[in-house]
């Protein structure tokens, strides 16, 4: 059985609080005089809300410039130690800029930390105003090319409107961004046709639902737009089983896939994790497994020779069995 940490990938799906080390949690609540957010319950699912609480609970201890280089550091040295040499860290400025002195400052200090290591995705949220999507779509507009390389939607999909964010989504595609709006986590597939359609979505984070309709898949077989598939972050939600996991489906229909670890501080697994889980738990054969971080490169912003590196280290992978 081939080592899962040699095996070359990217993390396209990593939000920034949800990146924090547990142990970086602690210490900067400790710092602040902040609360530490519980463990997600261990049994059932649970509904959004239950998440929601948590992520704003530890997002709250990032109160500096150097907060942010920390997570971001840290995140991608995290991901360097399982195989992903490239990282796209999504992040909604608006939450943190009342504390930095403003968006532009918490982009400036993802950004630095990022170098040449990560590529940034700024989000707006389903749940906000179109208007301030908009605003966030210029702001990586005017960074793109600078360490920003996409604008996304993040957020509970289920409140906000597709066609509401269009705008937003053409400034971002006037500035050469990649669309990358989370999807078809809770609505059908639909949500995730819209928004390959109406918002020009190159990938989709996660995109589940669409394995249930063959014209959806078909779509994104089409167009080449690649889900983002966070294993860990559904059976706390109610969304799927691990077992029920519908990669394979989605891989004969031709739908790129690649896996993100989405808030490994808070579903407790990190992205060679998600490799892991899809293997003992999905049975994916270790040239399914090279097919979706093959896909996790052709899909992300990363360099062009560092693209063509991790290919070949994917197929060196793949001949070393």
């Amino acid at each position: 059985m081939r080592d899962l940490l040699a095996l070359p990938k990217a993390n396209l799906h990593l939000h920034l609080t949800g990146a924090m080390r547990p142990a970086t949690l602690v210490e900067l609540a400790a710092r602040s005089g902040l609360p530490v957010p519980p463990p997600l319950p261990a049994a059932g699912a649970h509904g959004w809300e239950v998440f929601q609480s948590r992520y704003d609970t530890a997002r709250a201890v990032l109160r500096t410039a150097a907060d942010l280089a920390r997570v971001v550091t840290e995140a991608i040295e995290a991901d360097a130690a399982g195989g992903a040499t490239w990282v796209e860290i999504q992040v909604d400025p608006t939450s943190y800029a009342a504390r930095l002195g403003g968006e532009a400052e918490v982009v400036a200090a993802i950004v630095d930390a990022a170098g040449d290591r990560a590529g940034v995705i700024l989000a707006a949220s389903w749940a906000g105003s179109p208007e301030n999507a908009l605003r966030v779509a210029r702001l990586a507009a005017r960074n793109a090319g600078a360490g920003v390389v996409g604008f996304g939607l993040s957020n509970d999909e289920r409140r906000g409107r597709v066609a509401d964010f269009v705008p937003a989504f053409q400034v971002a595609a006037e500035a050469g961004l990649l669309a990358v709006p989370h999807a078809g986590f809770y609505e059908p597939a639909w949500h995730v046709r819209d928004c390959v359609r109406l918002l020009g979505a190159a990938r989709i984070g996660h995109g589940l639902t669409a394995a249930a309709d063959p014209a959806t898949m078909a779509l994104l077989a089409e167009r080449r737009v690649a889900l983002e598939l966070c294993p860990t972050s559904y059976p706390p939600l109610g969304v799927c089983d691990l077992a029920a996991l519908p990669v394979r489906a989605l891989l004969a229909a031709g739908v790129p896939v690649a896996f993100g670890s989405d808030d490994p501080l808070l579903f407790g697994v990190d992205l060679v994790g998600q490799y892991d889980i899809a293997r003992r738990s999905v049975g994916l054969t270790d040239a399914e497994l090279a097919s979706v971080a093959r896909s996790s490169v052709t899909a992300s912003a990363a360099p062009p020779a560092r693209r063509g590196a991790m290919l070949a280290g994917i197929e060196d992978w793949l001949a070393s069995g």
